[in-house]
């Protein structure tokens, strides 16, 4: 499965956000550190703001923060909500679906299967558990 660039935006932010959950982080900082596009990293955190993962400030001091602890954050649920429009498939729409042999395809079926078990697995993993962290001082970064 490939998640889009959207949803990747998305996770990226929220693991910054949840590895100091107590300061205010703005879309700028956050697409600056990653070096990716700010306005698709906004309409993704405006997203996450709507499904209760974020609240945000706007002006002097503002940004975005965990709206809940990131241990109660389940990584499936936030890939649900930011993968919510995109078909795994054609077959999969709800609306303008133009495959063929729909009526009669057995491997719809099996690949709803594999697509809820991924996120059955990503279920088990909160944000909590991968949040960014600072790189020890005592690990070398130097390449030298």
């Amino acid at each position: 499965m490939r998640l889009t660039t959207f949803t990747d935006f998305g996770l990226r932010a929220l693991m910054q956000i949840a590895s100091d959950p107590d300061r205010a982080w703005s879309t700028t900082e956050i697409a600056d550190e990653f070096g990716i596009s700010r306005q698709h990293l906004t309409k993704a955190m405006a997203a996450l703001a709507r499904a209760g993962f974020l609240k945000t400030r706007r002006g002097g001091g503002g940004g975005a923060m965990l709206a809940q602890p990131a241990h109660n954050i389940l990584i499936g649920d936030v890939v649900r909500v930011l993968e919510k429009d995109q078909s795994l498939v054609e077959c999969f729409r709800a609306e303008g679906n133009a495959c063929y042999i729909t009526p009669v395809c057995k491997l719809k079926g099996f690949l709803g299967a594999a697509e809820a078990a991924f996120l059955t697995a990503l279920d088990s993993y909160t944000l909590a558990e991968c949040a960014l962290l600072a790189v020890p001082d005592f690990i070398e970064t130097d390449a030298s």
